[in-house]
């Protein structure tokens, strides 16, 4: 057995209080802190200590038990048959081991004879429904006593609110004695009308998190008018005990469970192979978020009986059973450094450099800390435990701190006053009315290869052939230090730079020439990465001026006039413009750009002149870029974020947050399909 070491030791004691804790205010007190993908992070963290060094493992331990304690004011239950919680699977490969499992212990020798062709397997299919499980016990056909899962072996009878459940049969179509689990849960409009309600009664009454949080606390009322009040459904989906012997199959079970009046989640699947069991989970990962219903992953059984009976139960989960969970939009992971990133326009950027976590699918290993404040507000240090959220298409965020796992000795961050990168002494400053910090010399050489980066970017200029690596090249020999710079390159200059030869120096430099032919003039103003011009600012721009000279001439009453510009972009922009260096470079831009105006004075004819559009999650048959596009065609405008101006959300696949919050402002919601017959 390895030896524990000392860091270990004190990250396992942190690890159990604080698992503990969370449990108790999630199954308990129903007043989670931190979100289920957060809990089960940490909780799989304290396995995998407690695998490596099982010398660890303390009585308290979350992982010795299976649910939270039943609360004082509720009649305490017994249950007939010991209520099992299942090991979670994160992965393809934890699915494929656990098929392997499963068909290497039904292959023991002494089982042979009685399972025939033991390497073929089923399973059973369900989603795994995000609410609070139930087991209903029904004498003679009637209900006679319901409880909560509680500690697995003891839980609380709640009867007198599991009969205000309109799904829940009170009497049963054939009079048998059965126990039976299932899970209660509330709809997601329902939640979104209860806090509704909540915020107009009382500004200061918290608001349930999530259904499941609603579902747990209206269960667990003393008052069975709340329960009622609460629109809570069922789905039933496991037979416990049965008088006369269970059917032979999960499968059949749950037709058992349909014949006798019980609400079945419909889309249930019987997998031949572990390949078909992957499809299901990978097709239910994309229409999860399309159900009124939260889910949270699937449930995979082995379908047959006597087998499940065969594989029998470790001493907190069934062998023949797994819960595949879809990925995680909320995941704890450690700080190990934060760093200052310097961006185009010369502004730092804190990012949090992190242990590599896998999340939403995707395994990241940067979270973005947004400034100076957001540092100070969260109180983030180098080694603490953090939760990091992403969603859809979203840059991970920082969302807490988790102090209690903060090692001793950590130091709050302290901004720097000389940043390397910037150049000249390094010195910042802030910029004045802004949390953010900037480089005081504007010609760094970090500042001057992101902005040479940006402009032949696809978003920008779109220069085929000229990649970061090429544009560092280009720089470090001198052969470029402005943008238009570019445009006076020959095959010569090319051929100087390690990896050209003369048929990719050529082909480079056409390029070049063929972007430089036709520049529309909203490209060009997202190139030269103007202060707080992005890509839908610089269109709005373009479509305001007919060429660059006229935004250069423009005051900052004429900006501010123009709708979507605001006192801080027209100023900043006036200023640009004044600069010497600047009026320099446009004019040098000039002599070897052709830049095409995009000013229409027939946008207001267009069909959807005035009307503001967000896209989230990915289109299948279009690009971002292609759809943005069509928008722009048809006169309407794009937005990255939500609003109540927003008057349109097309939602893809994975959709994001931003989909939740246009539900919430009640938006109009087009699919992929809709969207594209209304943009014709």
């Amino acid at each position: 057995m390895p030896a524990v070491p000392k860091d270990a030791r004190e990250r396992y004691a942190k690890l159990v209080t604080v698992v503990n804790r969370h449990r108790r205010l999630y199954y308990v007190l129903e007043s989670p802190e931190i979100s289920d993908s957060a809990y089960d992070e940490l909780e799989q963290e304290l396995l995998r200590l407690e695998e490596r060094y099982p010398a660890l493992i303390a009585p308290d331990s979350p992982t010795r038990r299976v649910g939270g304690e039943p609360v004082v004011a509720f009649k305490k239950v017994r249950h007939s048959v010991a209520q099992w919680s299942f090991n979670d699977a994160f992965s393809e490969e934890d699915i494929r081991d656990f098929d392997a499992r499963v068909k290497r212990m039904l292959k023991i020798p002494s089982m042979v004879e009685e399972l025939g062709e033991a390497g073929k397997v089923s399973y059973t299919c369900e989603l795994k429904i995000d609410g609070l499980k139930v087991v209903l016990t029904y004498e003679k056909g009637a209900l006679s006593v319901a409880a909560t899962r509680g500690d697995g072996a003891v839980g609380e009878e709640v009867t007198h609110n599991v009969r205000t459940i309109g799904s829940v049969p009170l009497t049963l179509e054939r009079s048998v004695d059965i126990v039976v689990e299932g899970e209660v849960w509330m709809s997601k409009q329902s939640l979104k009308d209860i806090n509704a309600l909540r915020r107009s009664q009382n500004e200061k009454l918290p608001l349930f998190a999530n259904p499941r949080n609603a579902a747990a606390g209206a269960i667990r009322q003393l008052d069975p008018a709340v329960a009622a009040s609460r629109k809570l459904d069922t789905f039933i989906y496991d037979i416990a005990q049965l008088r006369g012997g269970l059917p032979p199959t999960q499968w059949e079970e749950l037709t058992v469970l349909r014949e006798l009046g019980f609400k079945v989640n419909p889309h249930c699947e019987l997998a031949g192979s572990v390949e078909e069991v992957i499809a299901y989970w990978k097709k239910w990962k994309k229409k999860a978020p399309t159900e009124h219903y939260a889910i949270d992953g699937i449930v995979i059984k082995v379908n047959d009986r006597a087998r499940q009976e065969m594989l029998g139960y470790t001493g907190k989960a069934p062998r023949f059973a797994v819960a595949w969970k879809f990925p995680a939009e909320q995941v704890t992971t450690v700080v190990e450094d934060i760093v200052l990133q310097v961006g185009r326009t010369g502004v730092l950027t804190p990012v949090a450099h992190l242990r590599p976590v896998l999340v939403a699918g995707s395994t990241v290993s940067r979270a973005t800390l947004h400034n100076e404040d957001e540092i100070k507000r969260l109180d983030v240090r180098v080694g603490d435990t953090v939760i990091l959220q992403k969603a859809g298409d979203v840059i991970p965020d920082i969302m807490r701190v988790l102090t209690e796992l903060r090692p001793p000795g950590t130091k709050p961050y302290r901004w720097p006053a000389r940043v390397a990168e910037c150049g000249g002494g390094g010195e910042v400053e802030r910029i004045p009315g802004q949390a953010a910090w900037r480089c005081v010399a504007k010609n760094s050489f970090a500042v001057v290869r992101r902005t040479l980066r940006y402009f032949a970017s696809r978003g920008a200029l779109n220069i085929e052939g000229l990649g970061p690596s090429t544009v560092d090249a280009l720089l470090e020999k001198g052969l470029v230090s402005h943008v238009d710079d570019f445009f006076t390159l020959r095959e010569g200059d090319v051929l100087e730079l390690e990896g050209f030869a003369e048929v990719s120096a050529k082909k480079l430099i056409e390029s070049i020439q063929k972007a430089a032919q036709r520049v529309p003039l909203s490209r060009l103003l997202t190139g030269l990465s103007l202060p707080h011009v992005g890509e839908e600012t610089a269109i709005l721009l373009a479509q305001n001026f007919k060429t660059i000279d006229e935004l250069a001439d423009a005051s900052v009453e004429e900006l501010e006039a123009i709708d979507g510009i605001g006192p801080i972009v027209a100023q900043a922009l006036v200023e640009w413009c004044a600069e010497k260096e600047n009026k320099n470079l446009i004019n040098r831009l000039k002599k070897v750009l052709y830049i095409v105006s995009e000013k229409s004075s027939e946008k207001n004819n267009l069909p959807f002149a005035g009307k503001t559009f967000v896209l989230t999650g990915g289109l299948a048959s279009l690009s971002r870029d292609e759809a943005k596009e069509k928008i722009r065609k048809s006169g309407g405008s794009i937005s990255s974020s939500v609003s109540k101006k927003t008057d349109y959300v097309v939602a893809g696949e994975e959709a994001g947050l931003k989909l939740d919050k246009a539900r919430a402002f009640r938006i109009k919601i087009l699919s992929e399909e809709e969207f594209l017959k209304l943009i014709a």
